[in-house]
């Protein structure tokens, strides 16, 4: 008598080779790959760093980020009355 072969083994009788099965390489592959790209970007941001900017700020913008500040902390109390559209 012959055995039949099954459909999920090689040899028809033990079992297919760990590599065989497709759904091995989908479960196992695709983490593999985010660690591999991991190491890859690692290493790009270690060899080639972003350089500094070093810039001091000018007057305009530091006068207009603190109008801004002082805009948000206080409302508008000492400045001209919002109009309301509608009002």
């Amino acid at each position: 008598m012959k055995s039949e072969l099954n459909p999920l083994t090689a040899t028809g009788g033990e079992g297919a080779p760990w590599w065989r099965f497709g759904l091995v390489w989908m479960v196992w592959g695709g983490p593999a790959v985010v660690v591999v790209a991991s190491f890859i970007t690692l290493g790009l941001a270690i060899m080639i760093p972003d350089p500094v900017i070093v810039q001091t700020p000018t007057s305009v913008s530091q006068t207009a980020a603190q109008m801004a500040r002082n805009h948000a902390a206080t409302g508008n109390q000492a400045g001209k009355p919002e109009a309301l559209p509608g009002r």
